[in-house]
């Protein structure tokens, strides 16, 4: 951690002024990816600003550290991240079998297929070497479903969070505090309380309506 703390402070010196941009520092700043991937940290300013010298040198452009900023901007869903980050890279480097896999577990995850989405990674290794990849989707999976719905099938629920165990989801509704309800399903959030009716009163005194009638009586 100490590491960590040492290395940010490092990158955050960088990021000031026009040094920002000086492709001498890429290789710091990717040490600095790597490290988030590693000890699950993250860092949108420093990711962007690496991305955003490849853009200004592309013959700098590395692959493996592209793909590791896409997969940290997956984990910070809902946030738009990811379509910063993507709007940075330039069409041909988009064309990469890695980087056009994230994409579609972009995809996936914004349409809520998340059945799909498990089922496509469990046959890759792109996520190797991203600790606490999947427990991040997992939370905006159960933001998701805090939105979405009041009452739902455990095991719909343990599906849709990557085949989950029994014990597993137990822990994970821990966590967001729901509850079973007596037939057994998952009580996520009662929807009715988070649609407020908004009553619009609009006041306006006698002088203000006597100026409109005499404007218009003109």
């Amino acid at each position: 951690m100490a590491d960590h703390l040492s290395m940010r402070r490092n990158v955050a010196s960088l990021l000031k002024g026009i040094d920002r941009y000086n492709p001498e520092n890429l290789g710091t700043l990717e040490r600095y990816v790597e490290m988030q991937a590693k000890e699950n940290t993250y860092d949108l300013e420093a990711n962007l600003a690496v991305l955003k010298l490849y853009q200004f040198n592309p013959m700098f452009f590395q692959l493996n550290v592209t793909t590791q900023i896409l997969l940290k901007a997956l984990t910070n869903l809902p946030h738009t991240d990811f379509v910063l980050c993507k709007c940075l890279i330039d069409e041909q480097h988009q064309q990469e079998d890695q980087i056009t896999k994230i994409l579609y577990l972009y995809d996936l995850l914004e349409t809520c297929q998340f059945k799909k989405f498990w089922s496509e990674i469990s046959h890759s290794e792109i996520i190797v070497g991203v600790n606490g990849f999947k427990d991040s989707i997992r939370k905006y999976i159960c933001h998701v479903m805090g939105i979405t719905y009041q009452t739902i099938d455990q095991d719909l629920l343990a599906e849709l969070l990557g085949d989950l165990s029994h014990e597993e989801l137990k822990q994970w509704m821990t966590k967001y505090g729901w509850a079973v309800t007596q037939d057994g399903k998952a009580f996520i959030a009662n929807q009715e309380e988070n649609v407020k009716p908004k009553n619009i009163t609009e006041k306006i005194d006698f002088d203000s309506v006597a100026g409109i009638l005499a404007a218009s009586a003109q």
